[in-house]
């Protein structure tokens, strides 16, 4: 039993931000169905190659994107601008705990699928509503995406190589941050109103917006600029507020050196054979070596070129200094603590048995994340769920 397995939740969202919250739900034993065009489901399903292979190494359309997140899930397959569609999802949410919905602005109430629409079925109603700028505000119509909010809110603007380097230009994450980001917003802000409900016994709405979400991420950056008036800048792989905290350049290659204190510093340098930075003025302390970063930068980068790699790893590991090296996704997932962790997991598909996808980072004790299902073909539970709706309508439990 899952610690939501309680918990019933109909995803109307589609892509990655809505889906995401709704496969974490999933994975902590929630029921999860989600809603479906006939003509082609989510978007992400046609988000291919690649595409996973049945069980006889022959395509499918199943695409890679799709599959990593709507494991748990079941599928329903309707036509939402249509009358019969509308009364099906809302006989569905009367019996959910939870909607999930990325709609522009206005489509939910259109269609007569909003909040207050719903709640008034079901009054304990936890609604999630997922758009680009909030359901207020004068961009709350824009439509919102990935890429131009990580644009619009910031991120971009300290990410990628600073000005004058090679490579200089503004530039977005390598996956869909802002979209992940928001989905893991949205599921606190789900699980915080069900926790409330247990007390008022009513339910909520969220309003989750991809530009909220990635200027509260910004993090320090933000902070650097509310508090200390600095509009940062682009630092490439260092840090604005620790030195040195950033990749280096060994003899074979690049990895990573994570100093988060002076003590460490002493050591770091011990390591390089070049004590005597530990005790030059301008680096004893942090806040020196932030203040004087241009001038002990090459000074390491220097010594660093003295040897490979993994001669750098084991004498840093040794003196308890934090390094690391930089891994390709295909490392990551041969990684011996990833295995160890279970984030590598086999979740039987009906077209591949053998299908692998990422797990699930949370660890519960006591109600562990399960893999119930795999994500599912498209439309392939709409039977069974056109029926319960039916039920529902003719007064059925």
């Amino acid at each position: 039993m899952g610690a939501l397995s309680h918990i019933r939740v109909l995803d109307l969202s589609r892509v990655l931000a809505g889906p995401w919250a709704t496969q974490i739900l999933a994975d902590l034993g929630a029921e999860v169905i989600k809603a479906e065009r006939p003509d082609g489901g989510d978007d992400t399903r046609a988000w291919g190659p690649p595409f996973m292979a049945d069980a006889d190494g022959e395509p499918t359309a199943e695409s890679a994107y799709f599959l990593c997140t709507n494991r748990g899930k079941q599928s329903l397959c309707l036509d939402i601008k249509s009358t019969e569609g509308q009364a099906t999802l809302r006989a569905l949410a009367a019996q959910c705990d939870v909607v999930v919905e990325n709609f522009k602005v206005g489509d939910a109430a259109r269609h007569g699928l909003d909040y207050a629409s719903l709640s008034a079925l079901n009054p304990g109603l936890v609604y999630c509503s997922i758009t680009g700028f909030g359901q207020t505000g004068p961009l709350r119509e824009r439509p919102g995406y990935d890429f131009l909010v990580q644009a619009m809110g910031g991120l971009m603007s300290v990410t990628g190589q600073p000005d004058g380097s090679p490579g200089a230009e503004p530039m977005k994450v390598g996956v869909a941050l802002t979209d992940i980001m928001t989905g893991l917003y949205a599921t606190i802000g789900i699980l915080a109103a069900l926790a409330e409900r247990d007390r008022s016994g009513l339910g909520q709405q969220v309003d989750l917006a991809l530009l909220d979400v990635t200027a509260a991420t910004l993090a320090n950056q933000a902070s650097n600029y509310l508090v200390g008036g600095i509009n940062p800048g682009r630092l490439g792989n260092a840090h604005p507020n620790i030195v040195p905290y950033q990749s280096f350049v060994a003899r074979d290659g690049h990895l990573v050196v994570a100093v988060g204190n002076d003590a460490q510093f002493r050591r770091f340098v011990a390591v390089l054979e070049c004590p005597e930075l530990a005790d030059d003025p301008r680096f004893l302390n942090n806040r020196l070596r932030v203040q004087h970063r241009e001038q002990l930068i090459p000074l390491l980068q220097a010594c660093m070129l003295r040897r490979d790699k993994s001669d750098w790893l084991q004498r840093l590991e040794a003196a308890s200094v934090p390094a690391g090296p930089i891994n390709s996704v295909a490392e990551v997932f041969n990684e011996p603590q990833i295995l160890a962790r279970d984030m590598r997991v086999n979740v039987p598909h009906p077209l591949n048995p053998d299908l692998e996808l990422v797990g699930n980072p949370i660890k519960l004790s006591r109600t562990p994340v399960t893999y119930g299902a795999a994500p599912p073909t498209l439309g392939q539970d709409t039977a069974e769920l056109l029926a319960r709706a039916g039920r529902f309508n003719a007064g059925e439990s």
